[in-house]
Parts: structure tokens; C-alpha cells; sequence
């Protein structure tokens, strides 16, 4: 097996949780949508919720909020746009200094980058706040391909510009159906996290060669 040169972090629920930026994204997602779509916010919120169900009873896999929203007829650019001008992460989120810490020792040794669902502007401003910004290599976004993970374009695009195999990456997220499922399946090593706490066991089961042997 190919020894790991770089490491992909999802960002949203990964390298920090917050319920209640996750939730303010959800209603801004409802109410971005309701003005492309032209019905209230709350009849907005109900569609989504049930296009998400739909998407995910029909491939098995867990649907995000941004496919639900093009199920829809929603425009994901002016969405994000929207969202972009009217979410406000500055009022859930604080530094953690265990985070920056871990990632500043893994960034001596490895490639780091964000490969996100999330536009550029929040995404800047979400690691500022946590205190994470200038820590990875390069920052992927949603606006660099408009095709949100899952995406086997968008992932071949990601790997092309890192310059990495996919034997050689190792991808870190909360979903396994939208951040992990298709980088393993091309051949990446994967991390599940559900908490922050999960999160920090990673440098030390890195250390450990838990990937080295498989």
C-alpha cells in the first residue's frame, strides 16, 4: 500500500460542529430557495425535507442539502450566493485550539486541504473563526467545480490539482455516503468523525500506521 502524502478534510461537521450554524444554513437554504421558487419559506423548508427523503429512498445513499435543492429547480449558484450573504457563522463559532494544533503538526509531515460543499465566502470565514486558516495547501470549494460532493468529475479535478493517487490521500468527513463512499471506492484511505473528539484520535492513529497495512 502506498504511504499517505495527503490528507482531505471535509469541513462542515467535520473539523468543527455546530447544530446551530448547521441549522441557521438549513433555514437560509429554505428561504434562499423560496425566493428562487416563489412560495414562503416554510413551504420551501417541507419540499426540501422531502426531496432529500426522495433522493436518498431512491439511491440508498444520503442526499445533501444542495442536490435536493437542484431536485427542485433550484439554482445552486444564487443559492449560494444567497447564503453566502446571509448566514452568519460569527454567531455559533469559536476558536479551538486542539483542531489547529493537530493540524499544524499533520501539516509538517503531510499535503492538507478542504475539499467542501460550502461556497468560498463562509468557508473563509468558518476557518478564521475556528482558528484553521492558513494551515492546508490549497481550499476546495463548491464554486471551484459547481458539482457537489458526491462527484466522481469533481473528485478526479481534486486529485489532479493535488497531484496525488487516490491510493496515496486520505479523505476525513462526518458522511460517509458524501465525503468517503467514492474516494474509497477509487482506491483512498478514509476516516469517520462524528465529533471533534473523534476527530483528534486521528494524528495518533496515523502515528500508529493504521492506514500503512491495508
Amino acid at each position: 500500500m502506498s504511504r499517505i502524502t495527503s490528507i482531505i478534510f471535509d469541513l462542515d461537521g467535520t473539523l468543527y460542529r455546530s447544530q446551530g450554524l448547521a441549522d441557521e444554513i438549513q433555514t437560509g437554504a429554505a428561504a434562499g430557495l423560496a425566493l428562487q421558487l416563489g412560495m414562503d419559506a416554510a413551504e420551501a423548508e417541507v419540499k426540501l425535507a422531502a426531496a432529500r427523503a426522495e433522493l436518498t429512498a431512491g439511491t440508498g445513499c444520503e442526499a445533501t442539502l444542495s442536490a435536493a435543492c437542484e431536485l427542485l429547480g433550484g439554482d445552486i449558484k444564487a443559492l449560494h450566493r444567497y447564503l453566502a450573504a446571509n448566514i452568519s457563522p460569527e454567531k455559533h463559532l469559536d476558536r479551538d485550539e486542539r483542531v489547529a494544533a493537530m493540524l499544524e503538526r499533520l501539516g509538517k509531515e503531510y499535503g492538507l486541504y478542504i475539499y467542501t460543499n460550502n461556497n468560498r465566502s463562509l468557508t473563509d470565514r468558518i476557518m478564521r473563526l475556528i482558528g484553521i486558516e492558513g494551515l492546508f495547501a490549497e481550499i476546495f470549494t463548491v464554486e471551484d467545480f459547481w458539482r457537489t460532493k458526491p462527484d466522481r468529475l469533481a473528485l478526479a479535478k481534486l486529485l489532479a490539482a493535488i497531484g496525488a493517487e487516490p491510493v496515496e490521500c486520505l479523505f476525513v468527513g462526518d458522511r460517509y455516503d458524501v465525503d468517503l463512499k467514492l474516494p474509497e471506492e477509487h482506491g483512498s484511505r478514509t476516516f469517520l468523525t462524528r465529533s471533534v473528539d473523534e476527530l483528534l484520535t486521528l494524528e495518533k492513529l496515523i502515528n500508529k500506521g493504521e492506514w500503512e497495512h491495508d
